[in-house]
């Protein structure tokens, strides 16, 4: 048994805050606690004992001592919540009164089917009742579409991840950008879909299934193009879902009922209807043009999958001795590839470069060629200060000696193999590795004389994405899209303003790719993917005599019809690139070409493309020209840039550098709502430096928001307290004079929050992410948590007036109620687990309605607050220059008007006290305070008291009664 006693301080002995003594009575602990003289005396006295063998109950017996400034019975309760959680049934006798306390709950209707867990009963919110959240959304139907709202839909289309993706800070990024834009949507009333899917990436997946087949000793080759395909399609089946799975664990409430693969039947029916339609109006074209091509993959690839190394690798200088010259007429060649030089097709000097004017229009002998001559020509794209001012001309391996060899007309020799080994062009070096075959000539060229010299440089090395191998351009025969007419309609498309960019400076870098723009070759030599629908006439040259059909039946029909019962035909055996399908994918994904279907009619064009800025090019510009060009509108009217996520150093993440945060194992330690909300901080198109410290500092908000609810919780009226909610529930908030007539603390923080709902609702509709995070946590941590809270257990703990503490209940579930809103889209577990808890609740947060904008706020309330706060703080800066003890209370001098040291003075009061009596361990309203003297009384009187208190408990009537 413990008894508790406080009692006050005389004056002289008032030098600390409170001094404590403990003594032991018939075998009852008896501590007392001296307040200073400002604060006032109760006993409490708590019994345990266990009334059945699975329950304890508490008894709590208060004894108020016979003084004009003793605390009500029901006090103690009121003043720390945290030593009494629950709610008290109590009794009367006399001037005893003993309490029976009971668990209190606030069941909703989602917590009775145990999707979630009130902060009154768990200590922290627990991150693996996220999946738990996540499933009861899902099984709501909260995340499709609602038309009966009838206002305008807001439709995304997710970029699809790679079928054989794994989950990594990127895609956490745009899942997080995505879902917020979506969810604020939601709870403004628009009907919101966000449609997700994957893409079925061509090489990404031929590499995986080949790797996969080769640890079985099987080659692609061996098995036939059907059935490897079909052991691609099992593969899929196994494995495809777990990208999916992974992004549904950061809390995307995207309509899954929805979710579409590239090579859906649907989808592969819309890539070979726009190949059809491009085709037919002569933009799709076929022709041998220099490629990125993959010796490893035996495939062109794009631009995109196409990354730069800085390696270091040497510059060979090379002798061309000048046709009918002396031995000192010769021109020296830099080169980083000596082995193309059989390609040469002729000689560039600069026209001005006073060095070699005397050799233009004449002829040099490319070395170990068996004298072949190239011409000498000038032209002003050559460096005069770069190596030795003289460049060889490879049309064939070079992309910049390619487009000038098409523009003087020269010839293009191609000396390489598609399997990166030299071809019958390079003579003697026929069937070398290209690299083998660079030390061998330069071996032989050192012999011959014709060396110069070798030195260090430092190379940029085009390597494959998916390989790795070094990427050797090459004159290939491809099928190519005409870009310009597209392109052009592209850029009147942002010009006009149909298409808003977010970040602004990144339209200039859209109009300049489309500015000039290249053609696209959309031709794949895998067998993953959507297969080229051209079927070509046996016996006929493939270039010239081709039918272009939907299928194998069209195909032949046509081609009976043009040559003949009898024609055999094959089809194409290469494939689409997969940024052709990504292209359709705003508008393949909701039924075209069925433009008649009602998810094309209801949702196309969407509303937002959100992607990463290095993928504006290959990406959001070909899915603006091929909407333009098959719909007839521009796909979306907004493309919101994020950058790239780096570490804490600025670094990009990589596995060489060990750097590389993984979004699963951060979701374990800090959970979803922290990762989330450090991500949304960033700014729109600048990368994001992504640390430990910031993960951890959100993961504390997290922890700090499901505190306030749980003080929130602990100090709203049983449910059953029909009174005391229907006081609480009529304060209004939403009209000026309602908020005029409310205490000055809960006037600034409505106020405050009116302005924050205001600012906040623009920032979302702005795209302002950042903003939006940091508003809100300043206001949650510094004006409700650290000010208002504080503030209002001034009120919920004053002794006997229902009045004053049903205000602040109203306040702090109101204020509350709405930080959660404003809260959702970035953390939706914690602020619905909160919500959910919260009592009469009749819809799910995600679902709930937005807060109303321009509400009343009060700016002389808010002034006068900012007053009292700004002179707490100065006092609090002075204790602190002049190291005062944190115990110890020193006088304050205030210098203002009447009027301010009024209601500073109020506040001021029940401000100190509960900052003192917190390092108390206790929290105590302050009462009714009169400047008189203190109240004393001598010890012996109190512990004449306690006897008679013991005396009481001992009897049998008592103790029967208590049970």
């Amino acid at each position: 048994m413990l008894l508790l006693v406080s009692l006050p301080l005389k004056p002289h002995t008032a030098s600390s805050l409170f001094s404590a003594r403990v003594y032991e009575i018939f075998g009852i602990q008896i501590q007392i606690i001296c307040l200073a003289p400002e604060f006032h005396a109760f006993i409490q006295i708590h019994i345990h004992f266990a009334l059945t063998t699975n329950s304890l109950r508490i008894m709590s017996l208060q004894l108020a001592l016979s003084t004009p400034f003793l605390l009500s019975p029901c006090s103690a309760y009121r003043l720390n919540p945290l030593l009494f959680p629950q709610r008290r049934l109590c009794f009367a006798f006399t001037r005893w009164t003993f309490t029976l306390i009971k668990p209190r709950f606030f069941a909703v209707a989602a917590s009775e089917n145990g999707a979630f867990t009130s902060p009154e009963v768990a200590k922290s919110f627990d991150f693996s009742s996220e999946e738990r959240i996540y499933n009861w959304w899902e099984s709501q139907g909260y995340f499709k579409p609602n038309l009966e709202q009838g206002s305008d839909p807001f439709v995304v289309s997710m970029p699809p991840p790679n079928v054989t993706g794994s989950l990594h800070m990127g895609h956490a990024m745009f899942v997080t950008l995505e879902d917020i834009m979506v969810r604020y949507n939601r709870m403004k009333g628009r009907p919101t879909l966000w449609l997700p899917g994957t893409d079925h990436a061509g090489i990404a997946t031929q590499l995986v299934v080949e790797r996969m087949l080769a640890s079985e000793g099987i080659k692609r080759a061996d098995l036939g193009r059907e059935e490897f395909i079909k052991r691609v399609w099992e593969w899929k089946e196994k494995y495809g879902g777990t990208i999916a799975n992974q992004i549904k664990r950061l809390g995307a409430s995207c309509d899954w009922t929805k979710e579409r693969f590239t090579l859906d039947e649907q989808l592969s029916r819309a890539v070979i209807e726009a190949f059809i339609r491009l085709h037919d109006k002569g933009l799709i074209y076929q022709g041998s043009y220099l490629v990125n091509w993959s010796p490893n993959l035996q495939t062109a690839v794009s631009d995109l999958e196409v990354e730069y190394s800085e390696e270091e690798g040497a510059l060979y200088h090379i002798k061309y001795r000048v046709a009918g010259g002396s031995r000192s007429d010769f021109l020296t060649v830099a080169t980083t590839r000596p082995e193309t030089l059989f390609g040469d097709v002729a000689v560039a000097v600069h026209p001005k470069d006073d060095r070699y004017s005397k050799y233009i229009g004449r002829m040099a002998i490319v070395p170990m060629t068996y004298g072949r001559h190239v011409p000498i020509i000038a032209d002003k794209h050559v460096d005069k200060d770069f190596g030795t001012g003289v460049l060889k001309i490879s049309p064939g391996h070079d992309h910049n000696d390619y487009l000038l060899a098409r523009k003087l007309g020269l010839p293009i020799l191609n000396v390489m193999n598609k399997d990166g080994t030299l071809n019958e062009v390079a003579g003697l070096y026929c069937g070398l590795d290209r690299f083998e075959a660079r030390k061998k000539l330069w071996s032989d060229l050192e012999e011959t004389g014709l060396a110069v010299k070798e030195e260090r440089h430092t190379l940029r090395v085009p390597r494959s994405q998916r390989g790795g191998e070094v990427i050797e351009p090459l004159v290939s025969k491809q099928w190519f899209v005409t870009m310009e007419p597209l392109a052009e309609k592209a850029l009147h498309a942002v010009e006009k303003g149909q298409i808003t960019i977010m970040p602004e400076r990144f339209e200039k870098i859209y109009n300049h790719w489309l500015s000039n723009i290249k053609d696209w070759c959309i031709s794949r030599q895998l067998w993953w993917g959507h297969r080229i629908p051209v079927w070509y006439i046996d016996g006929k040259n493939s270039e010239e005599d081709y039918i272009v059909a939907r299928n194998s039946d069209e195909a032949l029909d046509k081609a009976q019809e043009k040559y003949g019962k009898d024609v055999k035909i094959y089809q194409d055996p290469d494939v689409l690139d997969t940024w052709f399908s990504s292209a359709l994918w705003p508008f393949s994904t909701l039924g075209w070409p069925d433009v008649s279907s009602e998810e094309f009619r209801k949702f196309y064009p969407t509303t937002m493309l959100e992607t990463g800025h290095d993928i504006l090019f290959f990406w959001v510009a070909r899915m603006v020209m091929m909407g333009i060009e098959f719909t007839g509108t521009v796909p979306f009217s907004y493309v919101y840039l994020h950058g790239l996520i780096r570490d804490s150093q600025g670094r990009k993440m990589s596995k060489t550098l060990g750097n590389v945060i993984d979004p699963l194992d951060t979701i374990k330690e800090f959970g979803t709502d922290a990762l989330r909300f450090t991500l949304a901080l960033g700014t729109a198109g600048q990368d994001l430096n992504l640390s430990t410290e910031r993960l951890t500092a959100n993961k504390a908000f997290t922890n700090k928001l499901w505190n306030a609810g749980k003080f929130v919780l602990q100090n709203l009226p049983s449910q059953t307290d029909l009174s005391s909610w229907e006081s609480a529930l009529a304060y209004q908030f939403d009209k000026e004079e309602s908020l005029l007539k409310l205490p000055l603390p809960e006037c600034w923080v409505v106020s405050k929050l009116h302005i924050l709902i205001d600012t906040v609702t623009a920032s979302y509709e702005k795209y302002f992410f950042g903003d939006v995070g940091r508003e809100v946590y300043d206001f949650f941590w510094s004006d409700f948590a650290d000010w208002y809270i504080e503030a209002s257990k001034a009120r919920l703990y004053r002794s006997g007036d229902g009045s004053v503490a049903s205000v602040a209940q109203a306040v702090l579930l109101y204020v509350f109620e709405n930080i959660l809103k404003l809260l959702h889209p970035f953390m939706p577990f914690v602020t619905e687990e909160l919500w959910q808890a919260l009592p009469n609740r009749k819809e799910a947060l995600i679902v709930s309605s937005w807060p109303e904008k321009s509400l009343p706020r009060n700016t002389n309330s808010i002034k006068k607050f900012e007053n009292f706060q700004a002179l707490t703080r100065a006092i609090r800066n002075a204790r602190a220059e002049y190291s005062v003890e944190p115990a110890k209370r020193i006088s304050a001098s205030i210098a203002a008007s009447e009027e301010v040291i009024q209601y500073i003075s109020n506040l001021n009061i029940e401000r100190c006290l509960n900052q003192c009596v917190r390092l108390c361990g206790f929290v105590i309203s302050s009462p009714n305070l009169v400047s008189t003297s203190p109240f004393r009384q001598s010890y012996g009187v109190i512990i004449k008291q306690l006897f008679i208190l013991l005396l009481i408990l001992c009897s049998t009537n008592v103790l029967s009664t208590l049970k």
